[in-house]
């Protein structure tokens, strides 16, 4: 769990301006300097180009978004200020990146999970498609680049070091046809050879899951904990008197575990394999997944073997047979997190999981949040804010969940009157 210390880390790190140069960082401090009280339409554009772009605009740009402006017509002018090429290679780029590793890291590596996000929103893609698509952004075969490759990220690295405009470098393409992974298996962002190598690398899975609340419903895991759920599903990992007193399993581990084995039992069949001696940090694993017909040994089923590990902590713990999935939170109090009640409560892999989390309320609710702190640089601090966070989730569904809308919203809403 992060801390309050890494959190507000996590939050200063997104900032468009956060950039590796010295040039960046000294454009920067000019966001925060003092505002006067009144801001005209020249100076509100300035700042709408600031706060999107993360760069100066240059002064015909300046020039017309202050027209605009002054013809109230500002979503023309926001969406003007994010065709600057820095909107994709900097302020999305940086947006992005701390959900594709664990240690929120702004300046880890450009990679596919931050690629096909940042496509997504250039090509007004439904931003609920990073969860459960069969989409993948790879680099413009004339540029030249290494080859997509399921063991590297040499290709995204390339695309990085010869410093490539992202609002054009990008191509959209699936991932079964570029990692070869079956349209059943696809999961959007969370099927991404990053994403794995972050959250499938050892462990029971439970991480991808984990993480996928944190960034994309806003919420870890002790914000759904809920202990009136059964724990039929708890795996035989989970002790059930953890220190020999069942009062921490009753009171405590239950609340978690209650609601996410049951759902991240999507993730089943995947796997991050590499070679453990040789290559301890995977920086050359691959995503695996056991398409029907394979069999794992050790399991005899395509669930993957680490579903079994520790099995010894509780034996009368529930046995992973197959990626069925069940929200139990569909009830109790996490029915808040507003769950779509057109879609079943329940389903087979990541890919329609994925979009049982993508289409709850809650969904809608974090992206607009994070859109809104990193634009206006701050959370929403009172009633008006508020409001205004209601208002851009209302438009962003209107939109077909069009990310772009959101962040002209948030421009407008902090250009300064």
């Amino acid at each position: 769990m992060k801390s309050a210390v890494s959190n507000m880390g996590h939050l200063w790190c997104n900032h468009p301006f956060m950039t590796k140069t010295v040039a960046g960082l000294m454009f920067a401090a000019t966001l925060y300097a003092p505002t006067d009280a009144f801001a005209g339409p020249r100076e509100q554009a300035k700042r709408i180009h600031d706060r999107l772009a993360g760069v100066p605009a240059d002064a015909t740009t300046l020039d017309t978004m202050a027209m605009l402006i002054a013809d109230d017509d500002v979503d023309e002018a926001a969406f003007m200020a994010m065709n600057n090429p820095s909107f994709y290679s900097v302020t999305l780029k940086n947006w992005v990146t701390p959900w594709t590793n664990e240690e929120a890291d702004v300046f880890a590596p450009l990679n596919d999970y931050t690629a096909t996000v940042i496509g997504i929103a250039r090509d007004n893609v439904d931003f609920r498609e990073i969860l459960s698509g069969n989409i993948l952004y790879v680099g413009d075969a004339g540029l030249n680049l290494p080859a997509y490759a399921i063991d590297n990220n040499n290709h995204y690295q390339a695309m990085e070091d010869r410093e490539l405009d992202l609002s054009t470098a990008l191509v959209a393409s699936t991932q079964t046809a570029v990692t070869g992974l079956p349209d059943e298996a696809t999961a959007g962002v969370m099927t991404t050879r990053a994403a794995a190598k972050s959250f499938f690398k050892d462990g029971t899975n439970r991480a991808m899951f984990r993480f996928t609340l944190m960034n994309h419903l806003c919420t870890d895991l002790e914000g759904v904990k809920d202990v009136s759920r059964a724990p039929d599903r708890i795996r035989q990992d989970v002790s059930r008197s953890p220190g020999g007193d069942s009062r921490i399993f009753l009171n405590s581990c239950i609340g978690c575990h209650s609601g996410m084995d049951p759902l991240s039992q999507a993730f089943a069949y995947y796997n991050y394999t590499y070679d453990i001696e040789g290559d301890p940090d995977g920086i050359n694993g691959r995503l695996t997944y056991n398409s029907e017909g394979q069999t794992d040994p050790v399991t005899g089923s395509r669930v993957t073997e680490k579903h079994q590990i520790n099995g010894n902590n509780f034996p009368f713990g529930f046995i992973i047979e197959d990626d069925r999935w069940d929200n139990y939170w569909r009830s109790g109090l996490n029915k808040n997190l507003g769950w779509d009640e057109s879609l079943p409560s329940s389903g087979y892999g990541a890919k329609t999981m994925g979009r049982e989390l993508a289409h709850s309320q809650q969904f809608a609710q974090c992206q607009v949040k994070k859109v809104f702190n990193n634009v206006c640089l701050r959370e929403p601090q009172d009633n008006d804010d508020r409001t205004q966070i209601s208002v851009m989730v209302s438009n962003f569904r209107d939109s077909g969940f069009q990310i772009k809308r959101v962040f002209a919203d948030a421009a407008n809403y902090c250009k300064g009157s």
